[in-house]
């Protein structure tokens, strides 16, 4: 029941000298502050940052954000800072700008930092979707790079870790859903799924008959998709199981254009959009884990093709009018940006509950050194109802390893086999868990199980409409989802003691 609807004119950005470069990218970045885009210019390489309320016909001497020697090839904003953006460009730089909170008076010329380290024209950037201030760049020297944003110099000629895995050019990245692992498409028509502190690469695909241009996680669904051409150069889709790239699990032939086709994954309502280059169509589909894994849904058709597409975050959509996406398009024919929304339909004008769930909020899970040093940590989760506070998510250790090896990592690293101090939880959260073991304790056995979210399922009266029915539903799944939390914070609890323990007998060892 998802329908794509163009916004009017009015809410249009008209007049926006849109760039002509072929390379295959989104050229627009889209939060809820601001819309950049990547615009035409002679000389050196630049983009516009408009206020997104500011719609309409644009001025012609509007400032831009110009210090590229070269074309810019691709602008993401910081998913944690909305007035903070990188940029790329052919002149092998990546520049990372401050953008003020006022009107634009002038252009901006000067980047808060500069990253000097490829070799050749930088093609594309990715922000890590949980810890703060790590930058991804991949250039035409075959190498990705990792940044570390959270040092004080101004220009940065070192990154922290270089992935030399590639013998082509990488065309595309994409993060699982805590960036522990990175699945990139190579021009070399291979899909690597990559542990970018190790540098490993851990699967690579080496079917032939599906050259991949585009490759995405599926956020927690451990499958990938990939966009590309078939043997008879026919557009095709794939699904790959993340642990077997030998075959993919599903393989479909689209039709014969020749544009690109981006993928767009949205894991709260696990819908996936494939938005085509050069065409004016976004399919639709939606995920799920058992097999036929990919449903069609339903196609949005236009006559006006896009030549890059941008994406507005989940905490930018409008909840009162049931919108579950928003893209924004650019048609330079027209030098017009379109604002295309996904809506649900419904009646009511009350928060609707289903369709939106926890997403991932403005706020980094972990710290740069974190990161690197060897935590995972899923997104900090926020509800979208208007005036709810963000959810902090639960530390995980490093999937692949058991996790008293994680420990002993810890240890060799922390120095005298102690825990580092900003490695441990929170002493308040240790009580409050501790004072909720008591509190459930006194609880009778009956009480604690027909308790659901403070009313007593028993006392319920049996659901009598469809509606009684969904709302029942719902109640449990959040209450399934509750339990799971209170599960994963006593196993983290329970972690965090024994690491106290073994750190005391260290101590008592020591004297």
């Amino acid at each position: 029941h998802v329908y794509g609807k163009a916004a009017s004119k009015d809410k249009c950005y008209d007049c926006v000298p849109i760039t002509r470069n072929v390379h295959d990218n989104h050229f627009c970045a889209v939060n809820p502050n601001f819309i950049a885009v990547v615009t035409e210019c002679a000389g050196g390489g630049a983009f516009l940052v408009i206020p997104i309320k500011q719609t309409g016909k644009l001025d012609p001497h509007y400032p831009k954000v110009c210090g590229h020697k070269g074309n810019v090839l691709d602008i993401k904003w910081n998913p944690f800072n909305d007035f903070v953006i990188a940029s790329c460009s052919e002149d092998a730089t990546i520049k990372i700008w401050d953008i003020p909170n006022q009107l634009l008076k002038r252009n901006i010329t000067s980047p808060k930092k500069e990253l000097l380290g490829h070799a050749r024209r930088v093609g594309l950037i990715e922000w890590h979707p949980t810890a703060n201030n790590i930058l991804f760049s991949s250039g035409y020297d075959y190498k990705i790079m990792i940044w570390n944003l959270d040092v004080k110099d101004a220009v940065l000629s070192k990154p922290v870790k270089i992935l030399d895995v590639h013998k082509d050019v990488v065309l595309s990245m994409s993060f699982n859903t805590d960036g522990s692992l990175l699945a990139t498409a190579c021009r070399d028509r291979k899909i690597r799924v990559i542990d970018p502190r190790a540098g490993t690469v851990l699967r690579e695909a080496s079917y032939k008959s599906h050259r991949v241009n585009k490759v995405l996680f599926l956020g927690n669904m451990k499958k990938l998709f990939s966009t590309g051409t078939s043997l008879w150069n026919n557009r095709q889709i794939a699904l790959w199981d993340q642990n077997d790239l030998s075959v993919p699990l599903l393989e479909e032939d689209l039709d014969g254009s020749s544009g690109l086709l981006f993928p767009v994954y949205d894991s709260d309502t696990h819908m996936l959009y494939v938005v085509g280059k050069g065409d004016g169509n976004i399919r639709y589909y939606e995920i799920s884990p058992e097999k036929p894994y990919l449903n069609y849904l339903m196609e949005y058709r236009s006559h006006l093709p896009q030549k890059g597409i941008g994406m507005m975050p989940k905490r930018g959509l409008d909840v009162a009018a049931c919108e579950i996406f928003r893209f924004y398009k650019l048609i330079p024919t027209k030098s017009l940006i379109e604002p295309i929304s996904m809506i649900v339909p419904r009646r009511s004008e009350s928060y609707q509950e289903d369709i939106y769930p926890l997403t991932a909020a403005a706020q980094p899970a972990l710290t740069a050194q974190q990161w690197l040093r060897g935590f995972n940590k899923g997104p900090v989760l926020a509800s979208l109802r208007p005036g709810s506070e963000p959810v902090n998510s639960l530390p995980q250790f490093l999937e692949p390893e058991p996790f008293t090896k994680t420990t002993d990592m810890r240890w060799q690293r922390g120095g005298r086999g102690k825990l580092p101090l900003e490695d441990k939880q929170n002493p308040r959260e240790l009580k409050e868990g501790r004072e909720w073991l008591k509190v459930e304790e006194k609880l009778p056995k009956n009480e604690q199980m027909c308790l659901s979210n403070g009313f007593d399922i028993f006392e319920c009266p049996p659901p009598k409409t469809e509606n009684e029915l969904l709302q029942m539903f719902y109640r449990q799944q959040e209450e399934i989802r509750r339990l799971r939390e209170l599960i994963n914070q006593r196993d983290v609890q329970i972690k965090q003691l024994e690491l106290e323990l073994r750190n005391v007998c260290m101590d008592t060892e020591e004297y």
